[in-house]
């Protein structure tokens, strides 16, 4: 069952870049991402990274060693950047990666740090060609006058070579921080969000795009909301969604305009005027939308709840789950501490019938939607040893502890959970905790 996930952990050996001890902060795994088939997993870090594992194939005498992810290809996607005009450093940080439907032998992927977004091609090289006429076997061009016959040049086998190659910079589109990118149903065009714009790209040209959402006052005095997220529907190319820092969602239809300033429809759930407090406006704040595989629901996260809406429901949510309640009487540390900030992502799983997000002490929460069950796990390596089953935590709030559960005041709150993704068709989920990657699986018999 989905709720029942053991581990194909990517243990510290040497192919595994995320499992070093001594934590450099570029090594913080910052995106998670896996392609439209699943055979690839993307991590972006704030180094500037891309790593790119790979699925090994099922073979006869290890049928177990199929859920297992290997590095496929590593390479610096951003590097640190310096804003003249502004005095600003722009750090090479990768905020999100989306990978493009496979077309050819080729891959293709999106990735973005606060500025500039890149189109990588990642392929594959297994032949080198040898023999040319003017070019002896160095690279070095021949003297003419010694080419006395013609050569056909031929393709010889070589080791595997897996090469990433920039093939266009999207830049100078975005004043503020990007925080989403999201690829159309089109195939064609893909939108990038940041606070107060949302821009919409052709992949063919990078030397403009078309702004489609501004929130900006003309009075900055003024602002009382920015943009948190956005998302692409999953099969109409006209429809999106964004979130906002205001605990709402805007459902917008790009044919009704070419600036999308009025919404199609308005997500909000009324606030419980009982649970008011100083903290409310910061809880609320969407830090993730997501629309579910079938393009009927919205999963947003914000920082105490996972939220499902369904699309022809405005006025409140159809599903709301408790991510860590027992966090409702910490906030006033949570906010010295600058955690209540904190972004989480949500997931669904690829029949939206379960979905994930993550929490402090390296927990993450499942959640079931027709069961309505939920369990809390935990990403760490001392319980994580290859084909180990995961067991589920438990956090006590108040009264008597038992043995195997864990006092709200003794969570660690540097370790959490941001970034987590779920394959498109199987049990199979990636998540991230600080440098480590987990990668856990249904359990295999």
């Amino acid at each position: 069952e989905a709720l029942v996930i053991s581990t194909a952990h990517l243990e510290g050996s040497e192919k595994h870049p995320y499992s070093g001890q001594h934590l450099s902060t570029s090594d913080i795994i910052s995106t998670v991402e896996f392609n439209h088939t699943g055979e690839l997993l993307a991590t972006g870090d704030k180094g500037g990274r891309v790593v790119i594992f790979q699925r090994e194939q099922e073979s006869k005498n290890q049928p177990h060693r199929r859920g297992e992810y290997n590095v496929y290809s590593t390479f610096q996607s951003h590097e640190p950047e310096f804003d003249y005009l502004k005095s600003l450093e722009i750090e090479e940080k990768i905020n999100k990666i989306r990978w493009l439907p496979q077309q050819n032998a080729a891959y293709f992927l999106l990735s973005t740090n606060d500025k500039t977004v890149k189109l990588w091609k990642v392929s594959e090289r297994d032949k080198r060609p040898e023999g040319y006429n003017l070019k002896d076997e160095d690279g070095r061009l021949r003297d003419p006058s010694m080419i006395t016959m013609l050569r056909v040049p031929v393709l010889r086998p070589m080791d595997l070579m897996v090469e990433a190659t920039p093939r266009r910079v999207f830049a100078n589109a975005h004043t503020y921080h990007i925080n989403s990118i999201s690829v159309n149903s089109d195939y064609e065009t893909y939108m990038s969000a940041d606070d107060l714009r949302i821009n919409l790209w052709n992949f063919e040209i990078t030397n403009q795009s078309f702004n489609i959402v501004d929130i900006k006052p003309a009075n900055m005095e003024e602002l009382t909301e920015v943009i948190t997220a956005a998302e692409f529907h999953p099969h109409h190319c006209n429809t999106f969604v964004y979130s906002s820092s205001k605990g709402t969602i805007r459902l917008c239809d790009m044919r009704a305009s070419a600036l999308c300033d009025r919404h199609s429809k308005f997500f909000e759930e009324p606030e419980d005027p009982s649970n008011r407090s100083f903290f409310s406006e910061i809880i609320s704040s969407i830090s993730d939308v997501k629309f579910s595989h079938s393009g009927r629901y919205i999963m947003t996260r914000d920082y105490l709840t996972v939220k499902v809406w369904d699309l022809n429901m405005e006025n409140r949510p159809i599903e709301t789950y408790q991510v860590h309640d027992y966090l409702r009487s910490k906030l006033c540390s949570l906010y010295e501490n600058d955690c209540i900030f904190d972004k989480f992502e949500c997931v669904w799983n690829g029949s939206d019938s379960v979905i994930m997000t993550g929490s402090y002490n390296n927990f993450f929460r499942m959640f079931d939607r027709n069961t309505k069950r939920d369990v809390t796990l935990e990403a760490s390596r001392e319980n994580s040893k290859p084909r180990a089953i995961l067991k589920p935590r438990k956090v006590c709030v108040g009264g008597k502890r038992r043995k195997d559960e864990i006092s709200v005041d003794s969570l660690d709150f540097s370790k959490k959970i941001l970034h987590t993704a779920w394959h498109p068709s199987e049990n199979i989920i990636a998540v991230a905790a600080t440098n480590n990657l987990y990668i856990f699986q249904d359990k295999v018999n």
